[in-house]
């Protein structure tokens, strides 16, 4: 598995952007940043039409562990940031997906990064924790 992940219910009065707006909180307050946000569904809405609900992809980085990572393999940002989706279901309610550092950088063969993925990793079940309660 390279992911895990929650669902939200952010009602249909407050909606998909009251759960990305949520879900970056939730990130800030574990020293994560959003780096990036990819509007996959406005994308493919626009060029191709496709009817797409809600759909976006936030790369999640936290500067102390990413500079942790890069001091401990320089080619490690080919890794970077962790990926959160956040995509609107088919019943209104808001799903996050969070990348698994673990799986993912379980790909560097380096006990030092082991032990950052698996910060990583609690510091993003916390989040997932607080998006529940």
């Amino acid at each position: 598995m390279y992911g895990f992940s929650t669902i939200m219910d952010t009602g249909l009065d407050t909606g998909f952007e009251d759960g990305v707006a949520r879900v970056t909180e939730a990130l800030k307050a574990e020293g994560f940043g959003v780096l990036s946000d990819i509007d996959v569904a406005g994308t493919l809405n626009s060029k191709l039409d496709a009817g797409m609900r809600p759909y976006r992809i936030l790369g999640a980085c936290n500067p102390a562990l990413a500079q942790r990572a890069i001091a401990a393999e320089p080619d490690i940002g080919l890794l970077l940031p962790c990926n959160v989706v956040v995509r609107q279901e088919a019943d209104g309610r808001t799903a996050v997906l969070f990348m698994d550092p673990g799986a993912v950088l379980s790909l560097v063969d380096k006990p030092e990064v082991a032990t950052l993925a698996a910060e990583v990793r609690a510091r993003l079940e916390r989040v997932r924790a607080a998006l529940e309660g």
